[in-house]
């Protein structure tokens, strides 16, 4: 089982590249799964410029797409971490969701998210796009905020209570990224 955390924001300065750093660390430390850092910035999708959308099936007529295509297509679960910029995600983070359907459809997704609030509202609009995109997203989030799980600006310093709900929310993400395996495979 592979579960890719993806880096949900190309601003320069950004947290959530740390923030993911910090998820990684602990998740791998785990065995019933592997798990591999996606940085969307690291695919330069421009705004949504494919001629169809992805929910047609048709064919991708950009590279950059297929490349996304091909390392989403090759993942069976998801923590995405997100900042919170006025209410919602990243437009960076929509876009790249935007890009696929198939490829998301049946598989497990997870958040961890950070902002002056915890990234809590980012979340809540994530959680509608994936339920859209057929992922089933589970109940556990880290939400840090940026005024007291940070030692600076690039520096995760989460206490005891944010260490228990990451495992819980691994817990959930493979339980639920192993089931839907079944639902993949048929």
């Amino acid at each position: 089982m592979k579960i890719g955390i993806l880096v949900g924001s190309t601003r320069p300065g950004r947290r959530a590249r740390p923030v993911a750093e910090w998820v990684y660390r602990i998740a791998s430390k785990r065995s019933e799964a592997t798990f591999e850092l996606v940085d969307i910035s690291d695919y330069a999708l421009p705004l949504l410029d494919e001629p169809q959308p992805a929910m047609t099936g048709a064919p991708y007529a950009h590279a950059h797409t297929i490349a996304w295509s091909e390392t989403i297509r090759g993942l069976d679960g998801f923590i995405i971490v997100t900042p919170e910029y006025n209410h919602g995600t990243s437009a960076a983070l929509k876009n790249a969701l935007d890009y696929l359907y198939a490829e998301w459809n049946n598989k497990a997704v997870a958040f961890v998210s950070y902002g002056t609030n915890g990234g809590v509202r980012a979340v809540e609009t994530l959680r509608m796009v994936a339920g859209d995109l057929q992922m089933a997203d589970v109940t556990m989030q880290v939400a840090l905020s940026i005024f007291t799980d940070f030692t600076d600006e690039q520096t995760v310093q989460a206490n005891d209570y944010h260490l228990k709900r990451l495992d819980t929310l691994l817990d959930q993400l493979i339980g639920w990224t192993n089931a839907l395996a079944i639902v993949r495979d048929s």
